[in-house]
């Protein structure tokens, strides 16, 4: 599969919903207007020097470590860092994308220095076929790790099932399985992940979206529209929390947590 056939122009702006439900013990679901950025490593959005404070990627913020540079503000520098950092996540599983190798990551961008990114998404190439996915996710206590995901052959869509192993939610331990379908194509991303106990679906996250090449107006657009969207991603968890808190739902304890190998 092609990157240039089966995905959107990059760099892009993706616009979409975020949808929840929680089926047991409690059922409680939400959907929430978002946007995120899909971007090639290798190829930064050119953000002019207004708007870069409410659009920054930085490889602190995702895998392996910051590196040398972690403190440039070169987009390149940063988005080859990540970049990188993907890479060697990859080799130390025995996954190599090649001389030719491209990753598109969906992500949130940093907004006046701030970012919160429950889910981070790369896309990997080897050449013109799509090698593998990976999965990064963070908590709200400073934590993050990530799940590999390998496609079938000659499928647009990746399905995969992998077991949990990361505190997410005070609400859920790290018990079960994650039932996690991924879909890129020229201009939507889907992306949704349920937590699956005895066969059963407990908890389902979804994020649809569709892509829309990045504009500096489109841009500042959706800061209008949508202002602030990390800081308040974070407020939102916290609402919602709350909410179930209140509500009686048990709270899980949070064991300690060792990342796994290049996170």
């Amino acid at each position: 599969m092609s990157p240039q056939s089966t995905s959107p122009p990059t760099p892009a702006l993706v616009q979409g919903r975020v949808r929840h439900l929680r089926r047991t013990p409690l059922e409680y679901g939400f959907d929430h207007r978002v946007y995120q950025w899909l971007v090639d490593l290798d190829e930064p959005p050119r953000v002019p020097a207004a708007l870069r404070p409410f659009a920054r990627l930085y490889a602190a913020d995702h895998l392996g470590e910051a590196g040398p540079d972690a403190e440039r503000t070169d987009p390149l520098a940063q988005q080859l860092r990540i970049k990188a950092n993907v890479e060697s996540f990859l080799a130390q599983r025995d996954v190599e994308l090649g001389a030719g190798g491209r990753i598109l990551m969906l992500s949130n961008a940093r907004v006046l220095g701030y970012v919160f990114d429950p889910l981070t998404v790369f896309w990997c190439y080897a050449g013109t076929e799509l090698r593998c996915v990976v999965a990064e996710v963070h908590n709200t206590y400073g934590e993050r790790t990530a799940y590999l995901l390998e496609p079938e052959p000659d499928r647009a869509a990746l399905h995969s099932r992998v077991p949990k192993h990361f505190y997410v939610s005070p609400f859920n331990d790290v018990s079960g399985d994650y039932d996690i379908d991924v879909r890129l194509d020229t201009d939507r991303v889907f992306v949704s992940i349920s937590l699956l106990r005895e066969g059963a679906k407990m908890f389902t996250a979804s994020f649809d979206g569709r892509a829309r090449a990045y504009t500096p107006r489109l841009l500042g657009h959706l800061l209008i529209t949508n202002p602030l969207m990390p800081q308040r991603v974070t407020a939102l968890i916290a609402f919602h929390g709350v909410w179930l808190w209140l509500r009686r739902l048990p709270v899980r304890a949070r064991p300690a947590h060792i990342p796994p190998e290049g996170v």
